[in-house]
């Protein structure tokens, strides 16, 4: 409804309190809304209160999906699987097995992101039995790709371009994204940054199917820059995605970037702020799950810096 505001807290909630007094709002309302802007002003007891409201209503799918991401986004990953495993489950009971499909597919890029990447190639091939929906196929190339499973993701992706040639976001967004993630699985960092060019002008919006951001093609950028050694262009690109958490939103990126951002300032030689990011990164990640791959080496680096 508003998803740009998000960056723009005040704004956010004068806009949701003028629609609460009109009441055009129902006892709940989306992520985007009251949730997204709780989750912003880390007000934990507002969200509680929406997915308890979501449950047993049309909507509890998508927040319990939702909420599965908030999950991995503070490193809870445990929590985060069996959320989202309700989440798949209650579409299914709905007969939505697109949505269902999504939700796996979710899943399975976040899996891919924190490294868990066998995890991550069952979750994709769990959600294309689900559904072979056009989102379920932009989610699960990304996580194929990302997993390094290319062949497959690049197979996907083809697919995509035949189907929507004029798709703005496919075009501009998803097959960049999906490009880029191949090429760093085959340590291609210059096809990588070259593949996410036509990105450039829709990175900083709203792409279904996320309720905000991701940022992904910021994110894969940075990435591309730290693996061809380029630190200060790779801290600009997670600098980005730290100051626009509006768009960032609950997705595992907006967390992980913080790490990024200090093995880019470590890059630097700016052991100072590279502190400060790592410690930014370990405090959403004070309750994670100790069996995460990408959480030890991150300790390890931490520890070298101090």
């Amino acid at each position: 409804m508003f998803r740009g505001s998000l960056d723009q807290l005040d704004t956010a909630e004068a806009v949701l309190k003028e629609l609460q007094a009109r009441k055009q709002d129902g006892p709940y309302l989306p992520y985007e809304d009251w949730y997204g802007l709780a989750f912003l002003k880390h007000d934990d007891t507002t969200m509680a209160q929406q997915l308890a409201w979501a449950i047993g209503k049309p909507d509890e799918g998508p927040m319990l999906s939702v909420q599965s991401d908030t999950e991995a986004y503070r490193g809870r990953f445990a929590s985060a699987r069996d959320f989202s495993q309700r989440a798949v489950e209650s579409s299914k009971r709905d007969g939505a097995a697109e949505m269902a499909g999504v939700w796996r597919a979710k899943e399975a890029l976040r899996e891919a992101e924190i490294g868990n990447f066998a995890r991550a190639r069952q979750q994709a091939a769990e959600a294309l039995a689900l559904s072979d929906g056009r989102s379920v196929r932009i989610l699960a190339a990304l996580a194929l790709a990302r997993a390094g499973e290319t062949a497959q993701a690049q197979k996907l992706a083809e697919k995509l371009d035949q189907e929507a040639p004029e798709d703005t976001i496919i075009q501009g967004y998803w097959l960049p994204s999906i490009g880029a993630a191949t090429e760093l699985s085959k340590n291609s960092s210059e096809q990588a940054i070259t593949a996410l060019e036509p990105a450039a002008t829709y990175e900083l919006g709203t792409q279904s199917p996320f309720e905000l951001g991701p940022m992904y093609p910021v994110y894969l950028r940075g990435l591309a820059f730290l693996q061809v050694g380029k630190a200060q262009a790779a801290a600009a690109e997670f600098q980005k995605m730290v100051d626009h958490p509006g768009i960032a939103g609950n997705f595992v990126l907006a967390s992980l970037a913080h790490l990024q951002l200090g093995r880019a300032l470590a890059m630097t030689g700016d052991k100072v702020a590279a502190r400060r990011a790592y410690q930014d990164f370990f405090t959403l990640w004070k309750d994670a799950n100790t069996d995460i791959p990408v959480l030890m080496p991150a300790k390890a680096e931490n520890a070298r810096l101090q």
